[in-house]
């Protein structure tokens, strides 16, 4: 099955984005989180550590293959992965870290134990919202062990690894299906009155393990971490976005892991959106084009929302002829919430990018500008693809 490519712009800038689980780009709070969990997992068992970490572009077989991912899994179309060639993508997952890893220990013998550490930036497409990123931090941790490793030896990695991360959390783990993991689980910890997922783990897949070279009675713990939610919910921050601010007041505060002081808080503007879209488009479809179309402005929304979807031949003439659309479209009402994270928006600011938002999704043969006029030429492809 073939797939749209990544523009060489679009794969520049997702490759120029910094990772802040990583030491070696600066500080950050992240590297805390990921620090607390590798100790309390490391003392408890008295294991080799391997720490591994990769380029962001892998190979389709490490990324899905080798995980056990069905051919046809929805998990591999386009509108959830960033293709870079027909054989390679930006990984969704750092778990893509772990085959490889798997085979060169193999190769060179590895230890008896070992807690394996895959720290890194995941790309994904998604929703645009005060909680979720097209370019989230992961980080995978597996015990591999020349021996028997049961189910609660995994509940024991959870007690350890949320007491290290989000320590006096309520915590509660319920059944969750992974190719790669038997007996799987995801990990939620309690915020407010709400439950938030922080991870997933599970028994690794016993013929993962022999196909990645290791013969003989080895077995795995495999679990998998959203850094980004967990900083959130340790230090009380609610927007995503100011995680990579570049503002003193905030960046300062993103080196340790001490409760959230917040700065001024910025007003919001809103605009509704009527647009035509392809019948099949999704939310998070919509979303990574606005962040395609946008690049670094992209932190100047907070939200794009679908409040309702109607099909083309439900829509009154009037409306259908309002907005051009044709067959094979729907129309979707957006709101979308414009807020830089440190500073106010000006009024021609906040028209600008919302016409741009709308440029990068209306597919319709009329359109409708707050500014007057476009913000150039309306893309016909979707932003970062090449034709």
């Amino acid at each position: 099955m073939s797939h749209p490519i990544l523009s060489p712009d679009a794969l520049s800038r997702a490759l120029s984005l910094r990772d802040l689980a990583d030491p070696a780009q600066g500080p950050h709070a992240m590297q805390l989180v990921v620090d607390a969990a590798v100790r309390a997992l490391a003392e408890a068992w008295h294991c080799a550590v391997v720490v591994h970490r990769a380029h962001p572009v892998v190979p389709v077989a490490d990324n899905y293959d080798r995980l056990h991912y069905p051919p046809d899994g929805a998990a591999r179309d386009a509108r959830h992965t960033r293709y870079v060639s027909a054989s390679t993508l930006l990984r969704t997952q750092t778990s893509a870290l772990v085959p490889p890893l798997l085979r060169r220990l193999a190769g060179e013998g590895p230890p008896g134990d070992a807690l394996l550490v895959c720290p890194g930036l995941v790309y994904r497409r998604d929703t645009i919202d005060r909680l979720h990123t097209g370019e989230p931090h992961q980080v995978d941790l597996w015990r591999i062990r020349r021996g028997r490793l049961a189910s609660a030896d995994l509940e024991e990695m959870i007690r350890l690894v949320t007491g290290a991360v989000l320590p006096g959390r309520e915590v509660r783990a319920a059944p969750a299906a992974h190719p790669y993991t038997t007996g799987g689980l995801q990990v939620d910890v309690r915020a407010g009155e709400a439950w938030v997922e922080v991870g997933e783990c599970g028994l690794a897949l016993p013929a993962l393990i022999r196909e990645s070279g290791l013969e003989g009675p080895w077995t795995a713990l495999a679990m998998g971490l959203g850094l980004d939610r967990i900083v959130m919910l340790r230090k009380g921050i609610e927007d995503i976005r100011l995680l990579r601010s570049p503002d003193p007041r905030v960046a300062g505060q993103m080196l340790d892991l001490s409760p959230w002081r917040p700065v001024s808080a910025q007003p919001p503007v809103r605009r509704d959106l009527s647009v035509a879209v392809a019948a099949d488009a999704t939310p998070e479809e919509l979303g990574d084009r606005v962040r395609a179309a946008l690049g670094e402005r992209a932190a100047c929304v907070e939200e794009v929302a679908v409040v309702s979807e109607t099909p083309l031949a439900a829509l009154p003439p009037q409306a259908a002829a309002r907005l051009g659309i044709g067959p094979g479209q729907k129309n979707v009402l957006l709101r979308v919430v414009l807020r830089h994270p440190t500073r106010t928006l000006t009024h021609g600011e906040a028209n600008g990018l919302r016409d741009e938002v709308y440029a990068a999704l209306h597919e319709g043969r009329i359109h409708h500008w707050a500014a007057g006029a476009p913000p150039g030429r309306v893309r016909r492809t979707p932003p970062g693809y090449s034709t």
